[in-house]
This record gives structure tokens, C-alpha cells and sequence, in this order.
């Protein structure tokens, strides 16, 4: 049987109402990935949490130390769970997190969190080319509206830019229901 990991990437304080850089369907993502992570652990799955921090204090949101930037209580981390700091886009890049799941002996990474557009894709993408099957839980992932030249992409049509993007070569992509079904495994 393959072993497996849930990544859960940047479910952070900034990310909610009231944060720095609120996403669309925060709340809404960060319910199912509740409910992601309880079905996880109950499998005894290996759970590896990633949170961001951007370098500099005068970063958007983020910033080294700040409560918007842990990890949001929906989503809190429980004790011998292992959580990753990072400071660019790709969860892989400069962290212990490809370590994490090789000594794990995994396979197999399920892959949830914020922001859509950014990190979802990134480890995503990562993770595909260094070989892992991929899953992304489609709805328990955020993001928000984007601007490019003049027009502004409203956030549920970048979430399905990003995630027909990842199924077509990276990713199957799923909902929380069928990955609590298992339709995933």
C-alpha cells in the first residue's frame, strides 16, 4: 500500500476576515480541511503543515512573528506534527519538506490550503516532478480575485484556472467528499 502525507500549505491568520490579505472562501476551505486533517490523522497519515514568512517586516502580510501569520486555529497543528517554515512561493524550495516525506517513505501527497494561485500550485506542481502522486482537495483550497492589465479575474475563476490547470498534467483534483470516501486511495 502507498504511504501518504496531507500537506496542509499557509492556513494562516492574514488569510481570514480581518487579516491582512483576506481570500475568498476562507472560512469555507478552512472547514473542510478540518475535516481533511481528522480523516488524515484518523488513517494515521503523515501531516506536515507549512507556513509562510516573508523575510522583511514591511512584507504585506505575513510578516516574521506577527499573529497573521500562524497557523490558523481551524487548522492548528497537533503535537509530533511537524510544521515547515518557508519564505518563498514552492513549499520545497529551501525547507526540510521533501526530507520530511522521503523519510516517511511517501508516495502519495494529498494537498490543501491557500492561495490557489500561488502555493497550492507551486508545491503542487514540485511535488509532480519529483515524483509523488499528487491530490488536491479543490475545495478546501482559497484564493482571491487577481488584476492583470485592466482586468480584474474574479476569485472563483482563478481557483478554476488553477485547478483545471493541475488536473490536466499534475494533479487529480477532488472535493473533501470524495476524498472522505476515499475516492481518493
Amino acid at each position: 500500500m502507498s504511504k501518504q502525507a496531507l500537506i496542509v500549505i499557509d492556513i494562516q491568520n492574514d488569510y481570514f476576515p480581518g487579516g491582512k490579505w483576506t481570500l475568498d472562501g476562507a472560512d469555507a476551505a478552512a472547514d473542510n480541511a478540518a475535516s481533511i486533517l481528522e480523516a488524515a490523522r484518523a488513517r494515521g497519515d503523515l501531516v506536515v503543515h507549512v507556513r509562510h514568512e516573508f523575510e522583511s517586516s514591511d512584507a504585506p502580510f505575513f510578516t516574521p512573528g506577527s499573529e497573521g501569520a500562524q497557523i490558523h486555529p481551524k487548522a492548528a497543528n497537533r503535537a509530533g506534527e511537524p510544521v515547515v517554515l518557508k519564505h518563498k512561493v514552492n513549499a520545497f524550495l529551501g525547507t526540510e519538506l521533501k526530507h520530511l516525506l522521503d523519510d516517511g517513505q511517501i508516495s502519495n501527497v494529498t494537498v490543501i490550503g491557500s492561495m490557489s494561485h500561488m502555493c497550492i500550485d507551486a508545491v503542487s506542481r514540485a511535488a509532480a516532478d519529483y515524483g509523488y502522486g499528487v491530490t488536491v482537495v479543490h475545495d478546501a483550497c482559497a484564493t482571491r480575485a487577481l488584476e492583470f492589465n485592466g482586468v480584474t479575474v474574479p476569485a472563483a475563476h482563478v481557483h478554476a484556472a488553477y485547478m483545471a490547470s493541475l488536473a490536466f498534467a499534475y494533479a487529480q483534483v477532488i472535493s473533501t467528499e470524495d476524498y472522505l470516501t476515499g475516492a481518493n486511495h
